[in-house]
């Protein structure tokens, strides 16, 4: 995505190229069988998402760059929803133990990658993706999944805020609209992070030693 232009969003103001940093690590966010499925309350077509990240996940394991996948997942009495739940009552359909909250087949965790369980939108809170990519010493983050509007943004703006590298390849994320996927796009690439393409996360792993 380019970056904005308009009075409001003035190029030199808005919208710089942060770029990958020398340690890059790839986030697959939410691609759980209730989000991936379009027959459940929460899911949609996210078929070129899936098949966008599966793409990023096999470039990164062929680096051996690291990989992270989260889901989310409540309680049986739901007492770890907070408001949430009140809000978007759909979150009942997201119970621990069940399938709905597995990473879907086709992008499914390999070998000693960890899925990171959180309660709210953002991969940081209340988790402890913080320490892994310390840990890990990652200084970019690459973001995958869904849904744009929701998790993938929390995401993006505390990944800025913990002083990360942010970058969001726009085939690779996907939601429920067009409208709030393109909106969120486009204020991820003004503020936040680079918006760019698969291909470009790609080549670049591929045109660098790692």
């Amino acid at each position: 995505m380019n970056s904005p232009h308009s009075t409001e969003y003035d190029a030199d103001a808005f919208g710089s190229s942060v770029g990958l940093g020398d340690q890059p690590a790839l986030l697959v966010i939410d691609l759980i069988n209730a989000f991936t499925d379009p027959t459940t309350k929460l899911g949609s077509d996210v078929s070129g998402v899936l098949e966008q990240t599966a793409r990023l996940l096999t470039a990164f394991r062929e680096h051996d760059c690291p990989r992270y996948f989260t889901t989310v997942a409540f309680e049986e009495s739901y007492g770890d929803a907070g408001r949430f739940i009140e809000k978007v009552p759909a979150l009942r359909e997201l119970r621990l133990g069940t399938d709905a909250v597995e990473v879907d087949d086709r992008v499914a965790p390999e070998g000693d990658e960890r899925v990171i369980l959180k309660k709210y939108a953002s991969a940081f809170f209340g988790t402890d993706l913080a320490t892994e990519l310390t840990t890990h010493r990652v200084d970019t983050l690459v973001l995958a999944g869904v849904t744009t509007s929701g998790c993938v943004r929390a995401t993006a703006v505390d990944s800025l805020q913990h002083g990360y590298r942010t970058i969001v390849p726009a085939d690779a994320v996907g939601d429920r609209a067009d409208g709030p996927h393109q909106a969120n796009l486009f204020d991820i690439d003004a503020k936040y992070g680079d918006v760019v393409t698969t291909d470009a996360v790609v080549n670049h792993l591929s045109n660098n030693e790692y």
